[in-house]
């Protein structure tokens, strides 16, 4: 298996010193969070979703795309994706980023997928993505890059299952999943292993991360429980076990990191993410 890292989990790296870090740490690949960053928002100070200094904007010019790949490609670091945040249906849209992408030598994006909050029914949001998954299908061919549905909590793609359902009737070649047993602590829980067995030749992309519930008391009401994201080897996700099973469907694809818990400084939450890792494929 090889190692990248999802750059939303770098605010405060520019893109030439993440590199340059992915290198030197060993890792093998990047993946860019691509979205446009409002100017009011770049005078506050880096963080995941906010001032995300290692993001690339879809409005940069061919010139600005162009560092994009050639920072990477003197790195040795491999473009694994572009990951956006696609409204699904937005063709138009997907279609910028599979360009952008293909530009850079991305082999896939993240694909738009309905969210699910009991305001639509779950038959009609499942019949609007998978049209618009038809549509990206001949675009992503079109492009040479795949396009991946991501199992995701507060969508209708929250577990590998569901995930399945949604990209079974096109072609793993260019329509696949990203798995992301970190999403499920929160939504979409399964046997890992057989959600893999499941997804089969759509097991696309992996991402690391984990979570926790955790008790929240507030005076004298009843316990409540929320979820919290953790360091990848505290959480609920068993990560030892997804690995063993991972090697058991013969998975050997990208693990993406994505921690978002905060409890190191970014160079040292990399290191240590990819120690981790190392030492469970030992």
């Amino acid at each position: 298996m090889k190692f990248s890292v999802f750059t939303v989990m770098t605010p405060d790296l520019k893109p030439e010193e993440l590199v340059s870090s992915l290198r030197a740490f060993g890792y093998d690949g990047v993946e860019w969070r691509c979205t446009p960053i409002p100017e009011k928002v770049k005078r506050n100070q880096p963080s995941y979703w906010g001032n995300n200094l290692s993001t690339l904007d879809p409005r940069n010019t061919d010139d600005e795309l162009k560092s994009f790949y050639t920072g990477s490609m003197n790195s040795e670091i491999e473009v694994v994706s572009v990951t956006p945040y696609l409204t699904c249906g937005d063709l138009q849209e997907t279609e910028r980023i599979l360009q952008i992408a293909n530009k850079i030598g991305a082999g896939s994006i993240r694909l738009g997928v309905p969210q699910y909050n009991r305001t639509f029914h779950y038959n009609d949001l499942f019949d609007q993505a998978v049209h618009y998954l038809y549509e990206c299908e001949q675009l992503c061919k079109q492009y040479d890059v795949k396009g991946l549905v991501e199992t995701h909590h507060n969508t209708i793609a929250a577990s590998a299952s569901s995930a399945y359902r949604l990209v079974s009737p096109f072609s793993p070649d260019h329509i696949g999943v990203l798995y992301d047993p970190g999403n499920m602590v929160i939504e979409g829980h399964e046997n890992y292993r057989l959600g893999m067995e499941l997804l089969g030749p759509y097991l696309a992309h992996v991402h690391a991360k984990n979570a926790a519930w955790v008790p929240v008391e507030k005076n004298e009401e009843p316990l409540k429980w929320e979820s919290q994201w953790t360091s990848l080897p505290e959480g609920f996700v068993k990560w030892e076990e997804v690995i063993k099973d991972l090697k058991a469907v013969g998975y050997d694809g990208f693990i993406g990191m994505e921690d978002f818990s905060g409890k190191y400084e970014t160079k040292e939450a990399l290191q240590r993410n990819l120690a981790y890792f190392k030492q469970l494929l030992s």
